[in-house]
C-alpha cells in the first residue's frame, strides 16, 4: 500500500496529511508567519524617519515583499517534502494550494519529488476540515 502525503497550503501555512490504508490524518503543520505580516513589519533598517519636502511613495513593494516571503515558505515546504521522499516516508504526493502558491511550490520541488506528485488542485483549502479535503479528493 502506497504512503500518500497530502499537502494543503497557502502562503502562510502548510498542513501535511498522511494517507495509509484509506485513512488520512494530519501529521504536521508548517507555518510561515512572515507571510501574514504587513510590508512595514517586514522591512528592517529604518526608524520611520520622515523628511520634509515632497513625499516619496514606493509602489509595488508590498506585493514584492509578500511574494518573496511566499517563495521562502515554498522552499521550506519543498525541503520538507524532499526529506520525506528521501527518508521513504512518502511514495506519492498530492498538492492542494492557493493557485499562486501552488505554482511557487511546484517551482521549488526538486525533479524526483515533483515526479511523485500524482494530483494537484489549485484551490485554497488550508482551513478546510479533513473530511472536506478527503471529499475534494474523492476519498470517502
Amino acid at each position: 500500500m502506497d504512503k500518500v502525503y497530502v499537502v494543503v497550503a497557502d502562503a502562510a501555512r502548510a498542513r501535511i496529511f498522511a494517507r495509509e490504508a484509506r485513512v488520512m490524518r494530519e501529521i504536521e503543520t508548517l507555518t510561515h508567519p512572515e507571510s501574514q505580516l504587513h510590508t512595514g513589519d517586514l522591512r528592517t533598517g529604518g526608524k520611520g524617519e520622515s523628511t520634509s519636502g515632497p513625499s516619496r511613495r514606493q509602489t509595488g513593494n508590498e506585493d514584492a515583499t509578500s511574494e518573496k516571503q511566499a517563495m521562502f515558505f515554498a522552499k521550506e515546504v519543498a525541503s520538507y517534502l524532499r526529506d520525506a521522499r528521501t527518508q521513504g516516508k512518502a511514495d506519492e504526493l498530492v498538492l492542494i494550494a492557493a493557485p499562486q502558491f501552488l505554482g511557487q511550490l511546484r517551482d521549488k520541488l526538486d525533479k524526483p519529488t515533483l515526479e511523485m506528485v500524482t494530483q494537484s488542485i489549485d484551490k485554497d483549502l488550508s482551513k478546510a476540515s479533513e473530511a472536506d479535503i478527503a471529499a475534494q479528493l474523492g476519498w470517502h
